[in-house]
């Protein structure tokens, strides 16, 4: 079982270093240039633009990828905390914890709610503007967060792969 662990390990952390990193892509984007783009339009436009888009990435190639790489960080943070004395199961730990609180937590706890009230909302309806002007700039700072959290899980798990050769 010890061989099996000791091959595994980098396997996972490869793989969970690949997802983090698409993950935080994405949040790049959308912190980039996505979001700004959005926020230069007229309110009811950029409304109805990011609640088509809420509703696209509800697919299985994201949803795979980032709840994919949360049920793999799952795997490494418990894997490399059981196994705490090999090479890179700190790493391999931090990286877990980094995306599941950083990424899946901070998704979960306020962007997702950001968009559900978002997607109550009418884009011509009288608070529409007020309520696009405030969803714009809390979203994106979360989602920078998200994006950072994603980039550090993945360079934690590149030092697991790294401390495990």
């Amino acid at each position: 079982m010890s061989d099996l662990l000791d091959v595994l390990r980098p396997t996972l952390a490869f793989v969970c270093a690949l997802g983090a990193g698409l993950v935080a892509g994405v949040f790049f984007a959308f912190s980039a240039f996505v979001m700004t783009a959005l926020a230069r339009l007229p309110a009811e436009q950029g409304i109805a633009a990011m609640q088509s888009i809420n509703v696209v990435v509800l697919n299985a190639a994201f949803l795979g990828v980032f709840m994919g790489t949360g049920a793999l960080a799952l795997a490494a943070a418990v894997l490399g905390a059981w196994r705490w004395t090999a090479p890179g199961s700190a790493w391999l730990t931090l990286g877990g914890v980094l995306y599941l609180v950083g990424v899946i937590g901070v998704t979960g706890a306020l962007n997702v709610p950001w968009n559900d009230r978002l997607a109550a909302v009418a884009p011509h309806g009288a608070e529409s503007a007020a309520l696009w002007a405030r969803y714009v700039v809390r979203w994106t700072i979360w989602n920078h967060a998200r994006c950072a959290a994603g980039l550090a899980a993945l360079a934690a798990f590149a030092a697991a792969l790294r401390a495990s050769r």
